[in-house]
């Protein structure tokens, strides 16, 4: 991600893009509100940008309205992202101590806030990416100005509790405020999504809520190099942010049930406040010589490390979906995964891989070595069934699910 370093010229509302198209065809003024953006790493973020990019590519005028790096406001610049310039509105916010990169608007200013990018833009629509802060406000303030809202949830109740470093009683309060707030914002929308129907169940049963609308986040497969073949090493992967609802110990646990035999190695892509404790951990546990962190990469290194590994692995209990395991179905590896949330939903034991109990390393340790042993026909089979499985998941059928939201229009099958 790139930005420039000058503001960008005051919008004219009469500005937005020419259509080319007749009718409800024409290029679409769109605001995308994100508590969490680039340059954060991270599944929301990610599929944020993935969205942004994807409609300035179909000739949308998008806007993006997130947390700036620092407590002041930015003027709004255009910043390229994924490939794509876009129009960045950056909001003043501080950081959470007790996490190592969340940063947050300070939820009285939100609708301050959200006047002054609405009342400049004047959007058709409004999509924001979560009901706590930034779509909080901007939610508000497009219904009052009549603006139709779609929201799309990212959020679990156990990465809001990870994150709070508070007793265990006020924390309940805590999700108990969140979640009715984020009733009351997700009523005041035309559309409410998230990304597997796993996902939408969750929230239908967690508040006064219905028909949320599954859309997949959505990945170009095209930048990805699947390689079907047995690997001449084992090397497991997992890729993700170091959080406690990662239960990464758990795979760490795992590895040292492995046959020694299998050689197996163990790369963790990703940064995250849990890092030391687990790179203490696999010192503790003999694995220091196996297991490698790699932090952050750019996405050249990891599409090459997840061509390379024999199987991906995540033991999370939180994921709504999961765009990191999508990504390593697309480079064409077997997937073991913990039978959690929306895991099961790309992963069907036996077929492109195998689930395990939560929590259980004895278990993960016997699916891994499935996988690790399989013949090679076995082994192919699983790796064609995961390029197989993410076929779906094409962004472009996500880009065109949304474009139909945006417009009040039937959606596609």
């Amino acid at each position: 991600m790139t930005s420039s370093d000058a503001p960008i010229d005051p919008i004219d509302p009469s500005s937005a893009p020419e259509s080319t198209h007749a009718g409800n065809d024409r290029p679409l003024r769109i605001v995308i509100g994100c508590d969490t953006f680039a340059p954060d790493i991270n599944g929301a973020a990610r599929f944020a940008e993935r969205l942004a990019a994807g409609l300035v590519q179909r000739g949308h005028d998008v806007h993006v309205v997130a947390p700036n790096q620092k407590y002041r406001r930015a003027e709004p610049r255009t910043e390229v992202i994924e490939g794509e310039p876009m129009t960045l509105h950056r909001l003043p916010s501080v950081r959470w101590a007790p996490h190592d990169w969340l940063r947050f608007v300070w939820p009285w200013r939100s609708k301050h806030y959200a006047r002054k990018v609405i009342d400049r833009v004047k959007p058709d629509v409004v999509h924001i990416q979560s009901h706590i802060v930034i779509g909080r406000g901007l939610s508000r303030i497009a219904h009052e100005r009549g603006i139709p809202v779609v929201a799309t949830n990212h959020v679990m109740a156990e990465n809001i509790l990870d994150h709070t470093a508070l007793p265990e009683f006020i924390n309940r309060r805590v999700i108990d405020f969140a979640w009715g707030d984020a009733e009351r914002t997700l009523k005041l929308t035309r559309a409410v999504t998230t990304p597997t129907r796993r996902a939408a169940d969750f929230l239908e049963k967690t508040i006064d809520i219905s028909g949320v609308i599954p859309i997949s986040c959505g990945i170009d497969r095209t930048q990805y190099t699947p390689v079907i073949a047995p690997r001449e090493k084992n090397r497991i992967i997992f890729v993700g942010r170091l959080t406690a609802e990662k239960q990464i110990e758990v795979i760490l646990q795992a590895m040292t049930k492995l046959d020694p035999a299998l050689e197996a190695t163990f790369d963790i892509v990703g940064g995250g406040d849990q890092r030391k404790n687990l790179e203490r951990l696999a010192v503790e546990l003999g694995l220091a010589g196996r297991v490698t962190f790699h932090g952050r990469t750019t996405d050249e290194e990891l599409r090459a490390l997840l061509s390379r590994a024999s199987l991906f692995v995540i033991a999370s209990i939180a994921e709504l979906q999961s765009i990191a395991t999508m990504e390593a179905m697309a480079s064409a590896l077997p997937i073991v995964a913990a039978d959690a949330v929306a895991l099961p939903h790309l992963v069907h034991d036996g077929e492109n891989g195998y689930l395990f109990e939560p929590g259980n390393a004895e278990e993960l340790a016997a699916r891994l070595t499935d996988v690790l042993t399989a013949e090679p026909a076995e082994y192919e089979r699983m790796q064609q069934a995961s390029l197989d499985g993410v076929a779906v998941h094409d962004i472009n059928r996500t880009l065109d699910t949304f474009e139909a939201l945006y417009r009040d229009e039937p959606l596609p099958e």
